[in-house]
């Protein structure tokens, strides 16, 4: 089966990266945003036609690589788009047996899992968040501050401030997914359905956001504008939707002829289930275990875990190796005169536990 139109963006988001990226495994979440090595170098907008060779390199369509090209900047959004993708997924799954590696994620996204629904509604989100962010950056050349009808957003940026730009960002986004059609595949309107989940998880972290500028804080004069929400919470939006997701098997709608989504009949029941909502991630097929290497993943043999909270379900039953180490830190630490900070060094042991192989 030839993959579908959404699957380019997925490639882009979760294929595209360097094996040099597993290096950013065990992440916080707090990590710098910067473009993985191998896709080009993240800088201003290109210009004379300079901006043509990154997008040659990404995994595109050869129509999104023509609407690329005429976009200068977005290859260089695409790339921190795709880390910001990898940053969070793994945050969010540090603690699961699938822990968004990037070995194995060739065959995953070949599958209709839990796992592939949410690299689908990651994958668009981080895109949707990165491009409205570069416009309202100055990294784009096509747009620029958020210009919602019925806030001050002309006249913030007078004072420093200019509003994400997630219209835009949306409305280029369907352009660069292609046009909707109604499709007889299962996979094909799933793998859509996810994708419009990570642009809806954007969408609701909108928020308007004002600021003040009469004397002594008095609100007489007051610009307002349009800003995302932390990616974090989005990240975190997706996790639970993926923790609830909904599995289903479809039916032909013959007043609009066309293919939609249902959950499975219950067992003995004439009609098929529900619709999934759509804010639900969908999946088609149970997943693996995860807990042995496979061609999904590398299992969970040498994981860190916790003994208390997550030792018992990440190893599998296997069991687990503890190791004593010590631990460098800062203490002690006192103001100095008269504008620094003097600590000592201190080390401790800290016990680590793994999954025994």
């Amino acid at each position: 089966m030839r993959p579908p139109p959404a699957l380019a963006l997925a490639a882009l988001c979760l294929l595209a990266l360097p094996a040099a990226a597993a290096a950013y495994f065990g992440l916080t979440g707090q990590e710098v945003l910067t473009p993985f090595p191998g896709l080009g170098t993240a800088a201003a907008p290109a210009q004379s036609g300079a901006h043509l060779k990154p997008c040659d390199l990404l995994k595109l369509s050869r129509r999104q690589k023509q609407l690329c090209r005429r976009e200068p900047g977005l290859a260089e959004t695409l790339q921190d788009a795709a880390h910001l993708s990898l940053l969070e997924c793994q945050f969010q799954f540090r603690h699961e047996r699938w822990n968004c590696s990037l070995e194995g994620r060739t065959g995953l996204l070949k599958r209709g899992f839990k796992e592939t629904a949410f690299l689908y509604a990651m994958s668009s989100a981080a895109l949707t968040h990165t491009l409205a962010r570069a416009c309202s950056a100055g990294r784009m050349e096509r747009c620029t501050c958020d210009d919602s009808p019925g806030l001050e957003s002309r006249q913030a940026w007078q004072w420093g401030v200019c509003g994400d730009n997630l219209k835009y960002s949306t409305k280029f986004l369907s352009n660069f997914l292609g046009p909707k059609r109604g499709s007889k595949d299962l996979r094909a309107r799933a793998d859509a359905h996810n994708t419009h989940v990570g642009i809806k998880a954007v969408k609701s972290g909108l928020r308007t956001t004002c600021k003040c500028h009469g004397v002594s804080g008095s609100c007489a004069v007051r610009t307002c504008w349009k800003q995302l929400a932390p990616f974090r919470e989005t990240g975190q939006a997706l996790k639970l939707r993926y923790d609830s997701a909904v599995k289903v098997s479809s039916a032909t709608n013959e007043a609009l002829g066309r293919l939609e989504l249902w959950a499975p009949a219950r067992p003995g029941s004439p009609t098929k289930g529900p619709a999934p909502r759509p804010g639900d991630l969908v999946y088609m097929e149970d997943s693996p275990s995860f807990c042995r290497p496979s061609k999904y993943s590398p299992g969970t043999a040498g994981r860190v875990c916790s003994r208390e909270a997550s030792c018992s379900s990440l190893c599998c039953g296997r069991g687990y190796d503890t190791q004593s180490r010590l631990v460098a830190f800062s203490c002690h630490c006192q103001v100095q005169w008269c504008c620094y900070v003097e600590c000592q060094q201190c080390v401790q042991e800290e016990l680590m536990y793994t999954c025994k192989h």
